[in-house]
């Protein structure tokens, strides 16, 4: 059976005359450029966040690389953060012209460590930007605690996690400020690249909104060096007509991840062979992982992703280095052995198909062929 590890048709297929209807609208509006379209959107996520401010931008990346500008991020201070994620969340931090200071990761959850990020708080640390990784949010108290402590600002990557929650609390409102990505493949989505940026702190709210309109605080003048990275217009109506359908398709989500978990159990593949991913919900129900991605651990990762290919069983090996690791940050000093889990789950994770209109034929497909390779 092919199993493809995301079908984006099958979600317009639901969704066909909203998007149409909402883009059709801004059609005739001619507003492309903010205007209401964006602040619909803007207060929807501020409203499913529980934040004060919402502000979109042209993409998830930027959005990181605002928020730490308008935390007045700069040459020679030092960010700490997770060497387990997506380039940007490196990148951006290098933008700003501050140093990205890699914490070690939890062998469980992927996500930082608390402890790793406060032994390598320094002088220079001019804030914590902890990932909230396949849609699992970092340990927030702990690592709020650590940040508070020494008044440093917190940024949340939360560019997989939208939805999720932490003891109650969601995503975009566990920090100082959030930055989301709507890139297509997200749980929710746009027809292209999109993000947004949360705060429930006023004054660095206006900065927010600035930075992203060339730092232009009145009519041509500009008292900031902004960028321009704004949300287009036909994004927002598209995810409008999107959020309504949020929560349902994260827990299509995590329902085809219980199955997942069900049916490796009920496999008896050897746990030194195949470990289903860890929800921390299981310490508190009040967590609630959103399952971006469907992450295992596993033994001879790259034959097994050989394997599920050769059967069309679409699989993905997000991270198959730590950021350090990457030729373009050689120039940081950082060596092989900085972070030992995370080298060690680089080599060992691989994803599987969760988007929310799986079939339980294709989860079973999925399994039967990993426990096959390992029979």
């Amino acid at each position: 059976m092919r199993v493809p590890l995301l079908d984006l048709k099958l979600q317009f297929k639901q969704i066909e005359h909203e998007v149409r209807s909402a883009i059709d609208g801004l059609l005739e509006s001619q507003m492309f450029v903010l205007g209401q379209a964006v602040k619909d959107i803007e207060t929807g996520i501020a409203q499913l966040c529980g934040a004060k401010h919402a502000y979109g931008c042209a993409s998830g990346s930027d959005a990181i690389q605002i928020a730490l500008t308008a935390l007045d991020v700069g040459p020679g201070d030092e960010v700490i953060t997770s060497p387990f994620s997506f380039f940007s969340t490196a990148s951006y931090i290098v933008r700003t012209g501050a140093k990205p200071v890699f914490a070690d990761i939890e062998p469980d959850t992927f996500n930082v460590d608390p402890a790793a990020v406060e032994a390598a708080i320094g002088e220079s640390t001019k804030a914590i930007l902890p990932v909230h990784l396949f849609g699992q949010p970092a340990r927030m108290d702990a690592i709020n605690e650590i940040a508070g402590a020494r008044g440093i600002p917190v940024v949340e990557d939360a560019a997989q996690a939208i939805g999720a929650l932490f003891d109650g609390t969601p995503a975009g409102s566990l920090g100082t400020a959030a930055a989301f990505s709507f890139y297509p493949t997200k749980n929710l989505s746009c027809y292209g690249d999109g993000g947004m940026m949360t705060t429930s702190d006023d004054e660095l709210a206006y900065k927010l909104d600035w930075l992203r309109r060339h730092g232009e605080t009145g009519k041509n003048m500009h008292t900031m060096l902004g960028m321009n990275s704004r949300l287009d217009a036909i994004h927002a109506a598209v995810l409008s007509a999107k959020l309504p359908y949020l929560d349902g398709w994260n827990e299509g989500r995590r329902a085809n991840a219980q199955a997942y978990n069900e049916l490796f159990r009920q496999a008896g593949i050897n746990s030194n062979l195949v470990k289903t991913p860890y929800s921390i919900e299981t310490e508190n129900k009040a967590h609630r992982h959103v399952y971006h991605q469907y992450t295992l651990r596993v033994e001879s990762r790259d034959e097994l992703a050989e394997h599920l290919r050769a059967r069309e069983i679409g699989c993905l090996i997000a991270y198959p280095s730590t950021l350090y690791q990457q030729p373009c940050f050689s120039h940081l000093g950082y060596s092989d052995g900085l972070c030992p889990e995370a080298e060690k789950a680089a080599t060992e994770v691989i994803s599987l198909p969760i988007f929310p209109e799986l079939t339980r034929a294709q989860i079973e497909a999925v399994v039967e062929a990993i426990s096959e390779f390992y029979q």
